[in-house]
């Protein structure tokens, strides 16, 4: 499951990233493309970091 967050990650920054590169010879709106940019590599540096941790006892 871990390795498929990865991969998704990975092609999901790599088509924004051209996206963004798009948006920076102004075909598609700067605004829509850089926040975008910005959740999808904030979600592949947390996938990548994430470890279990401890949450409790079950009660």
């Amino acid at each position: 499951m871990r390795k498929i967050s990865f991969l998704i990650g990975i092609g999901a920054v790599l088509i924004l990233s051209l996206f963004h590169l798009l948006a920076l010879m102004r075909i598609y709106p700067l605004y829509i493309t850089s926040p975008l940019l910005f959740i999808t590599i904030y979600y592949l540096i947390t996938s990548m970091f994430k470890r279990k941790t401890f949450r409790g006892f079950i009660k």
